[in-house]
């Protein structure tokens, strides 16, 4: 959005808390904008950047929604930890691999009879899951020779 707006022109945007991540975040964009000669309005707020009350009231909000999503994510950690402490947040459960099938597989791709891609499709597994079963399988039989897709 920064390339696009020029001296003049006026961004109107739903509300403040989609603009920026942070409040520094929010401010160092307004301040770009402004030194554009930009000016910004927001629908939600009905702030207006052109008027000293308009910057005054943005800052405010500003600190507010972050603020507010601060508490919001504090909230969230406390409630995991609650639902840790009671055993209902376990976590995603893992994926059954077949450690027979696995193997032999492996041994293909070693040899290069088949490719990463090959293996991943076989066992109907992602890239990430390929890659971590593969350590937990080189770990497990002392394979220590570095991996390659």
């Amino acid at each position: 959005m920064d390339y696009y707006v020029h001296e003049g022109d006026t961004l109107y945007i739903e509300s403040i808390s989609r603009l920026g991540r942070s409040t520094k975040d929010l401010l160092n964009i307004i301040d770009t904008l402004t030194e554009k000669g930009v000016t910004l309005i927001s629908h939600k707020e009905k702030i207006d950047t052109d008027t000293p009350t308009g910057k005054f009231m943005l800052t405010v909000f500003a600190a507010l929604s972050q603020l507010e999503r601060e508490q919001l994510k504090q909230r969230q950690r406390e409630g995991i930890e609650i639902a840790k402490a009671q055993g209902k947040y376990t976590g995603r459960k893992t994926i059954p691999t077949d450690w027979t099938r696995f193997g032999l597989l492996y041994g293909e791709w070693k040899s290069k009879h088949i490719t990463g891609r090959d293996f991943m499709r076989r066992m109907d597994m992602s890239a990430n899951t390929f890659y971590r079963r593969v350590r937990e399988y080189e770990l497990r039989h002392g394979i220590t020779e570095p991996t390659s897709a």
